[in-house]
């Protein structure tokens, strides 16, 4: 169970905090001995308010890159601080980061900043808009773009009205694309695309290429913008779009979580075609111009473009992919990992509610590993072989506990969040 500090805060937060707690931290949506508070983070580990260290796999759900603390990061971003952060305007800051985000970028012209991976995604379906004069949206079922009324995975404060005008399809399938294009007809503004199947609860799927390809086709031919949301995967899959990877260039994209290596700040990208779109619409916040957060992104960048910290991750990522797949069948279970190498997901053959997933993520918890049951990981470059091969030693640990106690596990409550989608 959770330490005596986390279960007082927790008792403190029922008391003033809706629920005890909000979003992707919610009550029930981990396993009850998983912490709900945090003291610190450095590197790739992280601690609880308990004072217990582990290695962390989610990276704070994405932010995490470079590492917990970074020291040139953190410098940059604490010398911008001491000279002066939310202004009335912005400082240079601001334009230097749009030159080295769009120089990175192939599709990319321009840049706008915000602090969320909603702002930017909303943003971007407001542009969408504005160039066409037109509202519809085809959208992947179950992708994840946001937590804002018109694209929340959860129903509760959400009325119709906030999800009109959108079209689902399946993800990887060219004639759903088709047909939701069809359905929205001259109302088409945009077609959103994750830049893989990233859904929660089920094996991840990289992009089929012909799937890109025909987004780009069928935005053309309806005069539509095709999005790609990079939140999530932005600089984990590629230093430029994820989709540049399949030769597809979007003509907006989507920036957040790790840009600045956690630092509050996310971005829409666009190319020249969806500039004077993106220059008519209002959309601000009081804290968007804030230099600091700047700061800390340009030196996030620089360490993007002249270290090797990707391949270092995808090496990190197929040393604890193939460790895992040995140590599982050996143990004989199945474990299924999907996604980049960069950004896992596990996932157990023959385990419809979750018991087993919750329960080997419980007892890598006990040995020190910060494991999610249903949500894609992501690895970080302060990690090191060491590291993968601690998390590789608790995993075989894991494994041996799962299989005395496979006979015994108690069933799972069924989660609030799966019941909701």
């Amino acid at each position: 169970m959770s330490g005596l500090v986390d279960k007082s805060l927790r008792a403190r937060a029922e008391a003033v905090i809706p629920g005890g707690m909000y979003g992707h931290q919610s009550v029930g949506l981990l396993p009850d001995d998983y912490p709900q508070f945090f003291s610190g983070g450095d590197g790739a580990h992280l601690t609880d308010a308990d004072g217990r260290r582990y290695l962390d796999l989610m990276c704070a759900y994405g932010p995490n890159l470079f590492g917990y603390g970074q020291p040139q990061i953190n410098a940059a971003y604490v010398r911008q601080l001491e000279i002066g952060d939310a202004l009335t305007g912005p400082t240079a800051l601001m334009v230097e980061l749009a030159e080295a985000m769009t120089a990175m970028v192939t599709h990319a012209d321009w840049a706008m900043f915000c602090k969320n991976g909603t702002d930017a995604t909303t943003m971007a379906m407001m542009t969408a808009r504005a160039h066409t004069g037109r509202k519809a949206l085809v959208l992947a079922k179950g992708a994840y773009h946001g937590a804002a009324p018109w694209c929340t995975p959860r129903p509760g404060g959400v009325v119709p009205s906030d999800r009109a005008h959108q079209h689902f399809c399946a993800y990887n399938d060219i004639a759903s694309l088709e047909a939701a294009v069809a359905q929205a007809g001259d109302d088409l503004a945009a077609i959103f695309a994750a830049p893989f199947r990233h859904d929660a609860f089920i094996d991840q799927a990289p992009p089929d290429p012909a799937y890109a390809r025909r987004a780009r086709e069928l935005a053309d031919q309806h005069g539509a913008l095709l999005v790609v949301d990079d939140v999530r995967a932005g600089l984990r899959v590629a230093r430029d779009c994820s989709w540049s990877v399949l030769g597809v260039q979007p003509d907006l994209s989507t920036w957040g979580k790790c840009i600045a290596n956690g630092h509050p700040i996310s971005a829409l990208l666009g190319n020249d075609k969806a500039r004077k779109a993106a220059a008519s619409i209002y959309v601000t916040g009081s804290f968007w111009y804030a230099g600091a957060a700047m700061a800390a992104g340009l030196e996030t960048l620089r360490l993007v473009r002249e270290t090797d910290y990707l391949e270092r991750l995808q090496g990190l990522g197929m040393r604890l992919r193939t460790g895992l797949h040995d140590r599982a069948a050996a143990a004989g279970f199945g474990l299924r990992q999907t996604g980049p190498e960069t950004m896992p997901l596990f996932l157990f053959d023959d385990d419809p509610d979750l018991r087993l997933g919750f329960a080997w993520s419980s007892a890598m918890l006990a040995r020190g590993v910060y494991v999610h049951p249903w949500h894609n990981m992501f690895l970080c470059a302060a990690m090191t072989q060491a590291d993968i091969d601690a998390a590789l030693n608790a995993a075989e640990a894991a494994f041996a506990d799962l299989k005395r106690d496979a006979g015994s596990l108690g069933p799972v409550e069924k989660l609030a969040f799966l019941a909701a989608r």
